[in-house]
């Protein structure tokens, strides 16, 4: 297996350092979808690894985990710490996808890793802290996200995340955390039937426009 990563930050260094023979960097690629298949054209086995640029993945995680011949084709995904709400779920966690999967993929709606396979698996084990609270702007953009998709998914557990969300207090920036989430929320119950306008929520361009406005 091969952990690649998505963007390059000072954590990056750590896991480069960690494991130099299994890590390859993506950086300087427009897209989260395309950051994904520019990863998935580099790896060299089977089934690859993706850490975030902002997960901080915690010292005795292990990579060494290799799914069986009848999970390879079910995407993984380990829990991550979110230092604002304190929660620990998928969000900002480290993934494992099938190789070929992602090379062949055309399109993948909101959340390429829920949209990719018909299969997925969560393991319950905290493999990084998402980052993802590192200034005013990114904070409140991580939060718009993650919120539009736990509104859109209507089931008790995605609310209670949601409301983690709207009532977070704590971290840095928190107050631009609640104010994304709030974003969030609203944003997808006014388009909640509306393709295009949620599908948005991966442009980055569209999204510092929709937040300086």
């Amino acid at each position: 297996s091969i952990v690649l990563i998505t963007y390059k930050q000072d954590n990056v260094k750590q896991l480069l350092k960690a494991l130099p023979k299994r890590t390859l960097l993506v950086q300087d690629v427009e897209g989260i979808f395309e950051a994904h298949q520019r990863a998935a054209e580099l790896a060299v086995s089977d089934v690859f690894y993706v850490v975030d640029g902002d997960a901080e993945v915690v010292k005795d995680f292990d990579f060494s985990y290799i799914p069986d011949v009848y999970d390879k084709e079910v995407t993984h995904v380990w829990h991550s710490l979110n230092p604002v709400t304190g929660e620990e779920y998928g969000y900002g966690g480290v993934k494992l996808f099938n190789t070929n999967q992602v090379r062949q993929a055309t399109s993948w709606g909101m959340d390429f890793t829920t949209g990719l396979s018909k299969r997925f698996k969560v393991i319950p084990e905290v493999a990084c802290v998402t980052r993802f609270n590192t200034s005013e702007y990114d904070t409140w953009r991580s939060a718009f996200r993650e919120c539009v998709k736990l509104t859109l998914n209507a089931d008790e557990e995605s609310a209670e995340r949601l409301n983690k969300w709207l009532n977070a207090d704590n971290g840095y920036f928190v107050e631009q955390a609640v104010q994304g989430a709030k974003a969030g929320n609203e944003y997808a119950k006014q388009h909640i039937n509306d393709t295009e306008a949620l599908n948005k929520i991966n442009d980055y361009e569209w999204l510092k426009e929709y937040y300086e406005s």
